[in-house]
């Protein structure tokens, strides 16, 4: 099955991924954007649990414990959670952090299962330098937890402390495997099979050009 395509039609339609002009957080002019806020119904949040829960099985990854990065981890968590129970009888735990650490109830920074001692795979929407990703990298090794991987949905592979398919962190040095559903690639692949949207095929390639890892 084309995972690939069908996510990539399943966000389009679902106008979660859009072409034009866009200014990212990190102040870069984009060709593209992607917003996974977007597939906020209960439908399309299944969905997406089916396509991680899909791609951490084929990837053969040995792992314990999902880890959502907040905020727009969490509802991917769960949803990912539910689907490795459905879909191949897995009852997997899995955790995800604060944005602020509580001082009162349970405490602390996450909520969850017990991390400690754990192989985890950490699970978010999209990656573009990884500032993001290293919070979650952090708070998982302060907690005596081993990262086995990192999924995205969408892997924009641009330029930042990181290296193709890997995320550097800066304190141990280590390297961590970068999984995604899509990259920059797969969606200039797509549009090369679409008369009405090949327009953008320019403005992708300038950008990767500019921003792209190789």
């Amino acid at each position: 099955m084309d995972w690939k395509k069908e996510f990539i039609d399943f966000s389009f339609k679902k106008q979660a991924l859009k072409f034009g002009a866009f200014t990212l957080k990190s102040g870069r002019k984009s060709p593209y954007f992607f917003n996974s806020g977007l597939l906020s119904t209960g439908k399309d949040i299944i969905k997406i649990g089916v396509f991680y829960a899909h791609s951490i099985i084929e990837s053969k990854i040995k792992f314990d414990m999902l880890f959502g990065a907040a905020y727009k981890g969490i509802p991917i968590v769960v949803a990912t959670s539910i689907a490795l129970k459905n879909y191949y009888n897995l009852n997997i735990s899995y955790s995800f952090n604060r944005k602020e650490q509580k001082n009162y109830g349970e405490k602390g920074d996450l909520i969850g299962k017990n991390i400690q001692n754990k192989k985890i795979i950490i699970l978010d929407d999209v990656i573009t330098s990884g500032t993001a990703i290293r919070h979650s990298i952090d708070i998982i090794e302060r907690k005596g937890a081993h990262i086995s991987s990192i999924f995205v949905l969408l892997d924009r592979k641009e330029k930042g402390k990181r290296n193709l398919h890997t995320i550097n962190h800066l304190t141990n040095k280590t390297s961590y495997k970068i999984t995604s559903i899509i990259t920059i690639e797969d969606l200039i692949s797509y549009l090369l099979e679409d008369k009405k949207l090949k327009k953008h095929i320019p403005g992708l390639i300038k950008y990767r050009e500019k921003y792209g890892i190789y």
